[in-house]
């Protein structure tokens, strides 16, 4: 092993739903944010897609525990554990000590102090000595490839799991943002409320996730649909078991109420807005990054509703990440938005 090996660089998009490690340039772990520990013992069992396969089935000895909620940690002791274990996943045959740790991590650009420093601390706790935080609007617009340095505004908004981070970029720093605590997670609350009440059904997190991935819209009327999803569950009444066809007119009307907060938040930070930004982002577009941004219609409902150009950025769902690990290896040159 040789000398500079021990000194790990790593960059974490550390989301709701979902964990990104990126180390040399490379996506090395990208996992479900959740992990099931032994209640007994207080020992961690499972990590990542292992643990969210167990959700929703454990007995009284496993819980299933999401250690992030509306994209900040809720409990510090799992995000610990689920750091250091999706560490110890980049290099697994490394056993014998564990090398100095550099990180970058995203945190929501409407993070209190309080907030800021239970990522720092969980971070430090699962063996970074040199942790730096990235407002995540900030490393999406890295990620996507905007020049985030350059004296015209750009804008993007970032709907992960837990939050909608919307945010005005300009000369390397945020002009004006807004993050809202609607996002994937309040989508997948949404088709399981709807469900209850439309259908008399009951169905998990995981279902509501699985029809939001195959059926989930944002438009009534797509140009090429996909097919229906059918649902399997409990009825409320009789608790025999139905099976239900879900189409995506119908998602679509579900989801449309929590949309229109998320249209809301984007007028109000360009109102907001400096003028001579606004005309930048009128010429140049809106860019759509995470997990959201991949909802069948999302940027042509944007469009027509707010008269500006939404596009969905190449990679959604890692753009967060690779925009972190491009601040890992420019340290010096983004230090001004970089947070210690």
């Amino acid at each position: 092993m040789s000398f500079l090996s021990l000194f790990q660089e790593i960059a974490i998009d550390l989301g709701t739903a979902n964990t990104i490690i990126i180390h040399n340039d490379k996506i090395v772990v990208d996992e479900p944010s959740i992990v099931a520990i032994d209640q007994t013992t207080g020992k961690l069992i499972a990590i990542g897609e292992k643990a969210r396969q167990m959700h929703g089935k454990t007995h009284e000895n496993i819980k299933t525990i999401r250690p992030l909620k509306d994209g900040v940690i809720a409990d510090f002791n799992a995000a610990e554990l689920m750091i250091r274990g999706m560490i110890k996943m980049i290099n697994p045959r490394q056993r014998l000590f564990t090398p100095s740790l550099r990180m970058v991590v995203s945190i929501p650009s409407g993070s209190t102090e309080v907030e800021v420093r239970a990522v720092r601390d969980s971070s430090e706790h699962a063996g970074g000595r040199d942790v730096y935080m990235i407002y995540e609007p900030m490393a999406a617009a890295l990620g996507i490839g905007l020049d985030v340095e350059a004296p015209e505004g750009s804008m993007v908004v970032d709907i992960g799991g837990g939050t909608t981070e919307i945010a005005v970029i300009a000369l390397g720093g945020i002009v004006c943002n807004e993050s809202i605590r609607i996002a994937g997670d309040g989508f997948t609350a949404d088709i399981q409320t709807y469900m209850r009440h439309q259908h008399n059904i009951k169905i998990g997190e995981r279902t509501a996730e699985d029809i939001k991935i195959n059926v989930g819209s944002a438009l009534p009327d797509l140009d090429n649909p996909p097919p229906d999803f059918v649902v399997r569950g409990p009825n409320l009444m009789t608790a025999m078991p139905i099976e239900i066809p879900i189409s995506y007119q119908e998602i679509a009307h579900c989801l449309d109420k929590s949309l229109s907060k998320v249209e809301s938040a984007i007028i109000s930070v360009l109102e907001r807005t400096p003028p001579e930004l606004y005309a930048d982002i009128v010429s140049k577009g809106i860019y759509l990054a995470g997990g959201g941004a991949l909802l069948r219609g999302l940027d042509k409902r944007l469009t027509d509703k707010i008269n500006i150009p939404f596009h969905v950025a190449e990679d959604p769902l890692h753009a967060v990440a690779r925009g972190s690990g491009i601040a890992l290896k420019n340290l010096e040159r983004f230090s001004t938005f970089l947070m210690r």
